[in-house]
């Protein structure tokens, strides 16, 4: 459903303080003029932030929680098409209609920033500009870098993503995981008995340690970017 609808207080309340991002991911400038420009809202479990081919009319920052963008394909599977974490930016379109739809993992708090308004201040801050534009280039990057992760093997994407998410949280070497086991493999391509036979296996070569279905450490960085591919 479009954004206002999304903006109903049925669906999202507005927060008396803005949380400070864990991972602010713009320049200073950038990161100020969005705050400013940002209304604050609030979404629960699983609540549609807003839906595949909707308009395109705002950029989303989340501020604390993490959200999904996804697709249902033709025959009813997901494939979901990214993690955003605390300080990550999405809803990033090059046309007018969105592409994916998105929905928060878990509570979550998001900046939703009018586009238009973001774009003119762009026209007239070369600051700005060049921010949205490195934006932009990153997002192209991390949907580049998913495609090369969907023709690698089972264990390769497992362990990609492992890494990914290491690189993303920094807490040494163990991952607090906010998202599902089914999440993850319809982030990878795969299904969840594949994801949980991996995890198992890589735990049973002491790579990796698994005390919950949501943590895990990394025992061995070496041989997982061996692993890698």
């Amino acid at each position: 459903m479009l954004l206002h609808s999304a903006i109903d207080p049925r669906r999202a309340a507005p927060q008396a303080k803005p949380m400070t991002p864990q991972k602010p991911m713009a320049s200073h400038a950038f990161t100020g003029s969005i705050e400013m420009m940002g209304a604050s809202m609030t979404f629960t479990r699983d609540a549609e932030i807003y839906g595949e081919n909707e308009p395109a009319d705002y950029l989303y920052k989340v501020v604390s929680g993490t959200v999904r963008t996804y697709k249902v394909l033709a025959d009813g599977r997901r494939q979901i098409g990214a993690f955003y974490l605390p300080g990550d930016i999405f809803g990033l379109e090059s046309g007018d209609e969105h592409t994916f739809s998105a929905e928060a993992v878990s509570d979550s708090t998001v900046l939703v920033i009018k586009r238009s308004a973001l774009v003119g201040l762009a026209g007239r801050d070369t600051k700005v500009a060049q921010q949205l534009w490195t934006l932009t280039s990153s997002e192209l990057h991390r949907v580049q870098d998913h495609i090369m992760l969907l023709i690698k093997t089972a264990q390769e994407r497992v362990v990609g993503f492992l890494l990914e998410m290491a690189a993303r949280m920094p807490a040494g070497n163990q991952v607090e995981l906010p998202m599902s086991r089914q999440d993850i493999a319809d982030y990878l391509g795969l299904t969840i008995e594949t994801v949980s036979r991996t995890l198992t296996q890589l735990e049973n070569a002491a790579a990796i340690e698994l005390p919950t279905s949501r943590r895990i450490v990394l025992r061995n960085r070496t041989a997982l970017s061996r692993l890698n591919g």
